[in-house]
C-alpha cells in the first residue's frame, strides 16, 4: 500500500465532508470516549460520522485538517492488510503536524483491525469506527479492545426522523386537526412499506434499490464473508424467515423446509447460517420469556431489521410488516430485554423491565379477534405486574378500561411518534 494513495484519500474526504447536506439525527456522544458504530449496511453509520465531523467544525472544536477519515470499502485501499494500517497515521503526519481525529469506516474488512484500534486508543487518539457485522462486538474482539470503545447499534431512520427528512413538523394540538392527520398517514404509507433507508426516500423505484441492497448483504456480508458454499440453502432460510414473521419458528421446522426443497443441511450448519444472518444485521430474534433455556435457543420469533427488506419477500404483507415494525422499534429501545410470551397465553411482545405487554393486530373489527387480544393482555397481567398494556393496529385509536386496567389501542403511525 502506497502512502500517496492514502494521502489523496484523506484530502479527498476533507474536501467532501464539509459540503455534504445532512439532516441531523439524534447522536449523543461523550467527548472523552471512542466509539464503534455497528448496524445494518446503509443504515446510516457513515452518515453519523459525517454529522459528527460537521458538528465539530461548526462548533469550532476542530479544523478540517484535523480530520482523518478512511473508508475501507474504497477499492483504492481495499487490499490493505492489518500490518499496513499504521501507514495511515504515517501518511497523515507527513502532511500535518497535529494529532488527528480518526474515523475508520467499515474497518471490519481488514482482518486483525482490532489490534490497531486498541493501539490508537492507548496512544490517546480520538477514534470512531463503523462496521456492518455484529462480530465486531464479539467477546474475542472486545477482549482485545479492552473496554477502550463504546459500542452503539445504528438503525435505519425512525418514523419521526423520516418526517424530519420530509420537513413535516407537527403543530400544537395536531391530534385534533384532520388535515394534519391525513397528511401524516399519507406520508406514513411509503415508510411502512419501504422502510427507513434514507437513500430510498427520494427514489421512485425503491424496490429495486432494496433488492440490490439485499443481494449485497447476502452475497458480501453473509455468503462471501463466511465462505458459504450452499447458497441455495441460505436463500431458502431467508425466504422461510420472511414468510414466518409473527410466528415462533423451531429449528427442526426450518430444516424440514430445506430438506423438502431438495437441499441437505445439518443442524449445526443451520445454527451457523442463522448466526451469520444475525451478524449481518439482516435479522434478529426474540425468545419466549416462559421457555426453559434449551427451548429459548431452539424456538424463536425472528424479524427483519427493516420493513423494506422484509417486503421484498412477501405478498399481502400488511400484517407481517405491522408486527415487524413494532419489533424493530422495541428492539431499538430495549435490546435483549425484549421477549414474546407463550404459555397458555399468547402475547406478541413482553418487556419485563418496562412492565409492558403489547399485542399487534391489523384490525380489531372482528369481535373474536378483539376479545382474544384483550383477554391475553389481561391474563398476562395476572401472572406479572404490568404498567403498560397496548394493542397496535393499522388505524384504530381508543382506550379500553377493563378489569381495573387501561388498554391503549393505537394505530402504528401514532405509536411510532411516541
Amino acid at each position: 500500500m502506497e502512502k500517496r494513495v492514502i494521502k489523496s484519500l484523506i484530502i479527498e474526504k476533507q474536501h467532501e465532508i464539509p459540503q455534504m447536506e445532512l439532516m441531523p439525527r439524534k447522536l449523543e456522544l461523550e467527548d472523552a470516549c471512542n466509539y464503534v458504530f455497528v448496524g445494518l449496511r446503509r443504515a446510516g453509520k457513515s452518515y453519523l460520522m459525517f454529522q459528527h465531523i460537521q458538528s465539530l467544525l461548526a462548533e469550532g472544536k476542530a479544523q478540517i485538517e484535523d480530520i482523518l477519515y478512511i473508508n475501507f470499502e474504497d477499492e483504492r485501499i481495499a487490499s490493505i492488510r492489518s500490518e499496513e494500517l499504521n501507514l495511515i497515521l504515517e501518511a497523515y503526519h507527513e502532511m500535518y503536524g497535529n494529532k488527528p481525529l480518526i474515523y475508520l469506516d467499515e474497518i471490519q474488512n481488514v482482518v486483525g483491525w482490532e489490534k490497531f484500534a486498541r493501539r490508537l486508543a492507548d496512544s490517546k487518539y480520538k477514534v470512531f469506527i463503523t462496521g456492518s457485522n455484529a462480530q465486531m462486538l464479539s467477546k474475542e474482539i472486545y477482549t482485545t479492545l479492552g473496554g477502550r470503545y463504546i459500542a452503539m447499534e445504528i438503525f435505519p431512520f425512525s418514523f419521526p426522523e423520516y418526517l424530519q427528512y420530509h420537513r413535516f413538523a407537527l403543530p400544537r394540538n395536531w391530534e385534533y386537526d384532520i388535515s394534519v392527520k391525513t397528511n401524516l398517514v399519507k406520508l406514513f404509507q411509503p415508510y411502512f412499506y419501504f422502510g427507513g433507508f434514507a437513500e430510498t426516500f427520494p427514489l421512485r423505484d425503491k424496490r429495486s434499490w432494496l433488492n440490490s441492497l439485499f443481494q449485497k448483504i447476502l452475497l458480501g456480508d453473509v455468503i462471501s464473508r463466511n465462505d458459504i458454499r450452499n447458497e441455495n440453502a441460505i436463500r431458502l432460510i431467508v425466504k422461510k424467515l420472511a414468510e414466518s414473521v409473527m410466528q415462533p419458528l423451531a429449528l427442526a421446522r426450518i430444516l424440514g423446509v430445506i430438506k423438502s426443497a431438495g437441499c441437505s443441511l445439518s443442524h449445526n450448519t443451520l445454527v451457523d447460517y442463522l448466526q451469520y444472518l444475525n451478524d449481518a444485521y439482516l435479522i434478529f430474534s426474540i425468545s419466549n420469556y416462559s421457555d426453559k433455556l434449551s427451548e429459548k435457543e431452539s424456538i424463536k420469533k425472528r424479524y427483519f431489521f427493516d420493513n423494506g427488506l422484509l417486503n421484498t419477500f412477501i405478498i399481502e404483507p400488511e400484517s407481517k410488516l405491522l408486527e415487524n415494525q413494532v419489533a424493530i422499534t422495541l428492539k431499538k429501545k430495549y435490546g435483549d430485554g425484549l421477549y414474546y410470551y407463550n404459555k397458555n397465553i399468547e402475547v406478541d411482545f413482553y418487556v419485563p423491565e418496562a412492565r409492558t405487554a403489547i399485542q399487534v393486530s391489523y384490525a380489531l373489527s372482528q369481535s373474536d379477534t378483539r376479545e382474544r387480544e384483550i383477554k391475553a393482555l389481561l391474563k398476562l397481567s395476572q401472572v406479572y405486574p404490568l404498567d403498560k398494556l397496548q394493542i397496535i393496529t393499522w388505524e384504530e385509536d381508543s382506550l379500553i378500561e377493563e378489569g381495573g386496567l387501561s388498554i391503549e389501542i393505537l394505530p402504528l403511525w401514532k405509536w411510532l411518534l411516541d
